[in-house]
């Protein structure tokens, strides 16, 4: 290029970045209004737009732009978002403003509307769709019974909820009596973390209370050696979901120590349980089961969680004949530092020095969920010297008569489309960078995410990367669990009935 055309180029492309930018900031508010005066909860296909900056929310129109194959940037959504901030008729809502962009303004080549046309169209859209309104009279108390990575992690994510409505109350973490600055230690765990940085907020003390306060959250510290030995109700905790994350207790009748606490309606496992008793579920693939028949449910591993939902989709569409899962798994505290004794085969060598063999359950845990799985899976895991993010490496076979000539662009296409206009949209990510790294996937909130540069077909045998943040990805299914338990659904907008709509607006 000449210089005259370089200098138009640099004009042009800092012209264009400002406005983005603009629009972006003027965003920020519109959507921290809707989130808290009117229980909207803005996402960009599944991405949350929630509490992100401006330069989070330019990235993320960017994100969508690569996948999706249409021009969609902030000064394109800022319009829409707008007219709905004047709208009386929508609140509690899951509202997806990429996804709406498309409803209302369809393709790249479609005439800009004016915003009397964006109203026009999502009045009318809104009374088709008649969204549910939420009753939100009172928060459910949720305790956490441990305080380890996942304990951590789910008390950021309650926090972080409790900016609207306040659906779900973080009311204590139960945790061994342990030194005298024992309270400020504990603050200072959920403060600080080496893997998912500091926390978006404030903490402060009561000491008379043991209690600290997260962004407003007063969150008691209860001491107690065991599930049955705490009376809840005596710190105004009633009705309280209690999630288990020690990994201690995890068969029906130890876990059930918890309901004999005065204050508690149901228990949460964060592992896979141990006996049939306590039923399994992964979000997005059978929470439909969760019923008041139960009181204690798990939420499976981390694997299990990540792999199920892609298996489900898969399975529905193509037919899975037969597989292997195998995962690259970041070390966890269950190991050792240095050599050391361990009850299990090679766990007792080093964690930040070998690669370790060893078992997983994840194959037997996906057929409890997926019982069209049953007898067709085998699976093993590598623990390697990594703090966290995962890899799940998934060899099927699929059934040649459904996947006729299928290619890799075929099954990225599909993952794609699940990530993006699916209800699986919260569980199943793509990314299809050949830069891609697992670093990069730390804080994802999907439970896996396909990694498109590496999918190999041959006939019917497809083999899948699938990396996933076994502590933020996996506590954001168990979030999502507990939100169906306590009956927390927020009706979503666009809805499942507009799906094909989107889908041809789409490049799929």
């Amino acid at each position: 290029m000449d210089p005259v055309a370089i200098s138009a180029l640099c004009l042009e492309e800092i012209q264009t970045w400002n406005s983005q930018e603009e629009a972006a900031d003027l965003m920020v508010p519109l959507i921290g209004n809707l989130y808290r005066r009117k229980n909207i909860v803005t996402t960009i296909f599944g991405k949350g737009l929630v509490h992100q900056n401006t330069i989070d929310i330019i990235k993320l129109h960017s994100y969508v732009c690569k996948h999706v194959g249409k021009e969609m940037m902030p000064t394109d959504t800022l319009p829409v978002l707008q007219v709905i901030t004047e709208l009386d008729s929508l609140s509690a809502t899951r509202l997806d403003l990429g996804r709406t962009f498309l409803l209302v303004c369809g393709g790249a080549n479609t005439k800009t509307p004016t915003k009397e046309d964006i109203a026009r169209v999502l009045k009318q859209l809104i009374i088709q769709t008649s969204p549910r309104t939420l009753s939100l009279s009172k928060p459910r108390d949720i305790v956490l019974y441990g305080f380890g990575r996942i304990g951590r992690l789910l008390a950021r994510l309650l926090v972080e909820k409790s900016g609207s409505g306040a659906k779900l109350m973080l009311r204590a973490i139960v945790v061994r009596k342990g030194s005298k600055e024992d309270l400020k230690k504990r603050a200072s765990l959920l403060r600080r973390d080496s893997v998912h940085g500091s926390f978006q907020g404030t903490i402060s003390f009561n000491e008379e209370a043991n209690a600290f306060i997260a962004n407003g959250n007063v969150i008691q510290v209860i001491y107690s050696d065991g599930p049955d030995k705490c009376d809840y109700t005596a710190y105004g905790i009633e009705n309280a979901v209690v999630i288990d994350n020690t990994g201690i207790w995890r068969d029906a009748e130890s876990l059930g120590r918890h309901l004999k606490s005065p204050g508690v309606s149901e228990v949460v496992l964060t592992a896979p349980p141990k006996g049939a008793s306590v039923p399994t579920i992964v979000a997005g693939v059978n929470d439909h089961v969760i019923s008041g028949e139960h009181k204690i449910y798990s939420c499976a591993s981390c694997t299990t969680n990540a792999i199920a939902p892609l298996l489900f989709a898969l399975d529905s569409k193509y037919g899975i004949d037969e597989g292997h899962i195998e995962t690259v798994h970041s070390f966890t505290n269950d190991q050792n530092l240095i050599d050391n004794y361990h009850m299990k085969d090679r766990r007792g060598r080093s964690a930040v020095m070998n690669m370790v063999i060893t078992e997983t359950g994840a194959a037997a845990a996906v057929e409890i969920v997926l019982p069209t799985m049953k007898n067709k899976l085998t699976a093993n895991s590598i623990r390697v010297p990594t703090p966290n993010v995962s890899l799940a490496i998934m060899t099927l076979h699929l059934n040649p008569e459904k996947a006729g000539t299928l290619t890799a662009d075929d099954i990225n296409a599909y993952a794609a489309k699940l990530s993006l206009n699916s209800p699986l949209q919260h569980q199943i990510d793509f990314i299809n960078s050949n830069e891609a790294a697992s670093s990069d996937f730390v804080g994802y909130r999907a439970a896996g995410i396909v990694d498109g540069q590496a999918t190999i077909v041959r006939g019917n045998k497809v083999i899948l990367y699938v990396w996933y943040d076994n502590e933020f990805g996996y506590s954001c299914q168990v979030m999502r669990v507990v939100q169906r338990i306590c009956g927390i659904s927020l009706p979503k907008f666009p809805d499942q009935s507009h799906v094909d709509m989107i889908d041809s607006a789409l490049s799929f």
